[in-house]
């Protein structure tokens, strides 16, 4: 049986053009019936496959305070005032993950926009700096994930870079591209086909196995177990 079905889409469909309140109220058992329970069932499912990559990842099917993002948005310093988010996301975490910056698993559901993608987001600057100094020390160990076939045929590099080198890191650093990022995150696009499928949750943990040699390696650059 598949987790999300065209009912899901059609949901998210509907709420971007009727995000508001009224609509959304009216509409909740529908939130929980094809979005929030199916995904919550898939975090149960993936966590169990996940714990066989790293036995320090897992999902939480926590109605609240889990994987599952909150569909609400906080829109106290946004212009944007609609109050839900029209897609829905779960992070795989680290057990360590709530007394340390650590990466993540990331799955995002959205019609025609589903991906998955792992990495660490915005990491604070002492935690961006230890992974440049890892990276620039470790050079080997990077490449030899980032040049694998699948891995370059799957994943592409996100997130935001230094127009210049990093101060204290040699400008021809073979490296030095990677060394700008201020984000150290990959992704891969997901079609709906590919969402709606009865065994999305193996394509899902077979991209997270594509994916573990880097979340292994930024486990290591922050001294977390992997």
């Amino acid at each position: 049986m598949a987790y999300f079905t065209r009912k899901t889409f059609q949901f998210f469909k509907e709420l971007n053009a009727h995000n508001e309140r009224p609509w959304f109220e009216a509409n909740k058992h529908r939130y929980i019936e094809h979005v929030r329970d199916p995904f919550l069932a898939f975090i149960r499912a993936v966590d169990k496959d996940l714990k066989k990559i790293s036995p320090h990842y897992y999902g939480d099917d926590r109605t609240n305070g889990g994987s599952l993002f909150r569909i609400y948005r906080d829109v106290r310093f946004s212009k944007d005032k609609t109050p839900y988010k029209p897609w829905a996301g779960a992070r795989f975490k680290h057990l360590d993950s709530g007394t340390q910056t650590a990466p993540t698993f990331y799955l995002h559901i959205q019609p025609g926009h589903n991906f998955m993608g792992c990495g660490i987001w915005h990491p604070p600057a002492p935690v961006m700096n230890g992974i440049r100094e890892f990276i620039h020390n470790n050079p080997r160990s990077w490449q030899l994930f980032k040049n694998k076939k699948k891995f370059r045929e799957t994943f592409n590099f996100g997130g935001d870079s230094l127009k210049r080198p990093p101060r204290g890191f040699p400008k021809d650093d073979p490296l030095i591209e990677d060394l700008k990022r201020k984000d150290f995150v990959v992704s891969t696009q997901l079609t709906n086909q590919q969402v709606l499928a009865d065994d999305f949750n193996k394509t899902f943990i077979q991209h997270c196995k594509i994916a573990a040699p880097m979340v292994d390696y930024l486990c290591a650059a922050l001294d977390l177990e992997f």
